[in-house]
C-alpha cells in the first residue's frame, strides 16, 4: 500500500505563502487590467440593447408606412365612390333617392377627411420615429467607437501581461498540489472574503498584516515555533513570521 507522506506544519505554511504570494502576482496583473474588462461587457450590452432599439424603431416606422399606405388606398377608394355618387345624383327621379346619395357622399367625405387626418398624425410619428432613429444610431457609433478604444487598450495590455500571466497560472496550479484539500478550502475561502485577496499574512509591527489588529507576545511566539497553523482572531486570516514569509520569493 501506498505510503501518504505527512507534511510538517512549517511545510504546510510554506505551501500556503507560496499559492498566496504567486496569486497576489495574478492579483496584480489583474489590478493592470484595472476596469478594462468590466467596462468592454457594459460597452458590448449597451450597444447590444441599441440595436435592439433601432431594430424596433425601424420596425415601427415600417408599420406607420404601411398604415399610411393604407390610408392612402382608401382614400382613394372614398373619393372614387364620392365621384361615383355625384354622377348617379345627376339622374336622381326624386329626392329620396337624393338625400340617399348625399348621405352617401358625406359619409365617403368624412372618411377622406379622417383618413387625411390618420396620414398626417402618422407622417408627424414618422418625423418622430426618424429622429429616435438617428439618435440611436448617433448612440451605437459613439460607444462602437468607444468599445473599440476600451478593447484596443485591453488587448494591448492581455498581450504584454498574457506571458506573464501563463508563468504563474502554471506556478499555481503546481503549488496547489502541495496543499493538502481542507487548508486550500479555507484558503479560497478566506480570499474570496477579502478585497486584496490575501489569505495568508505575516505578522507586522506586532500586528496582524492584514487587519492591522494587535497580536499577543504570546501568540506571535506560538506563530514563530510553526507548530500550528493559527489565524487572526480579527479577520480570520492565516497567520505566519515574517521570516518565514520574506524566505519565500516567486520568480
Amino acid at each position: 500500500m501506498a505510503q501518504v507522506k505527512e507534511f510538517s506544519v512549517e511545510e504546510k505554511l510554506v505551501s500556503l505563502i507560496t499559492v498566496q504570494k504567486i496569486e497576489s502576482k495574478l492579483d496584480e496583473i489583474q489590478i493592470l487590467r484595472g476596469e478594462l474588462p468590466m467596462e468592454v461587457s457594459d460597452l458590448e450590452d449597451e450597444i447590444q440593447g441599441l440595436y435592439a432599439r433601432k431594430t424596433r424603431i425601424e420596425e415601427e416606422l415600417n408599420g406607420i408606412q404601411e398604415f399610411i399606405s393604407s390610408k392612402k388606398d382608401a382614400m382613394k377608394e372614398a373619393e372614387a365612390l364620392i365621384k361615383k355618387y355625384e354622377k348617379q345624383s345627376d339622374n336622381v327621379k326624386n329626392s329620396r333617392e337624393f338625400e340617399a346619395i348625399n348621405k352617401e357622399i358625406e359619409m365617403q367625405t368624412l372618411e377622406v377627411k379622417l383618413a387625411e387626418k390618420h396620414i398626417k398624425d402618422a407622417t408627424e410619428e414618422i418625423a418622430e420615429k426618424t429622429r429616435q432613429l438617428e439618435l440611436a444610431k448617433k448612440a451605437i457609433a459613439a460607444k462602437e467607437g468607444n468599445l473599440n478604444h476600451k478593447k484596443g487598450e485591453l488587448e494591448k495590455i492581455i498581450a504584454e501581461t498574457n506571458k506573464e500571466e501563463k508563468h504563474y497560472e502554471k506556478l499555481d496550479a503546481e503549488a496547489r498540489q502541495s496543499v493538502e484539500e481542507r487548508l486550500l478550502i479555507s484558503f479560497d475561502r478566506i480570499r474570496k472574503n477579502y478585497r486584496n485577496g490575501l489569505a495568508v499574512v505575516p505578522i507586522v509591527r506586532d500586528a496582524c498584516g492584514g487587519c492591522y489588529n494587535s497580536i499577543p507576545p504570546q501568540r506571535q511566539s506560538e506563530i514563530k515555533q510553526r507548530k500550528k497553523i493559527i489565524v487572526c482572531e480579527n479577520c480570520g486570516r492565516i497567520l505566519v513570521d515574517s521570516d518565514l514569509h520574506d524566505s519565500i520569493e516567486i520568480k
